[in-house]
């Protein structure tokens, strides 16, 4: 069984009331943990209905299998359909590749690093968000 841990925390974007999910998410998503693992974020973000903004930070993530990047696109959908935003950031470059490959980027807006991704969120509204062209 590989090793992947899965740790939430709640980031106070300044001068705003919103609060950020971020998810930090380490090793390997693979099919041996991945069920369990992204039931620890279902949990978290199941009980926020509307307005959540999610970050996915992806810096130690080394790999993710198929059915990972399904569990990705589903969380898209459940926060978008609740008017909220979801974003990844840190995703190494095999990541990154696979996410492209799939489409994913075009739906979920990808960033460097932390601070721009928190940066975005804080400052941007659904509304907002969905106005804008897709990502490239």
């Amino acid at each position: 069984m590989t090793e992947a841990t899965i740790t939430i925390e709640d980031y106070q974007a300044p001068n705003t009331k919103g609060v950020i999910k971020v998810v930090n998410i380490a090793g390997q998503l693979d099919e041996s943990n991945v069920d369990d693992k992204m039931q620890e974020i279902y949990k978290v973000i199941e009980p926020i209905p509307t307005g959540l903004k999610l970050l996915l930070n992806f810096e130690n993530l080394d790999y993710m299998n198929s059915k990972s990047i399904g569990y990705v696109t589903d969380l898209y959908g459940k926060i978008t359909k609740g008017s909220g935003l979801i974003v990844i950031a840190n995703a190494k470059n095999n990541i990154l590749d696979i996410l492209k490959v799939v489409g994913l980027t075009q739906l979920i807006k990808t960033f460097d690093n932390m601070d721009q991704a928190k940066n975005y969120l804080a400052g941007t509204s659904s509304a907002e968000a969905l106005s804008e062209p897709p990502a490239q």
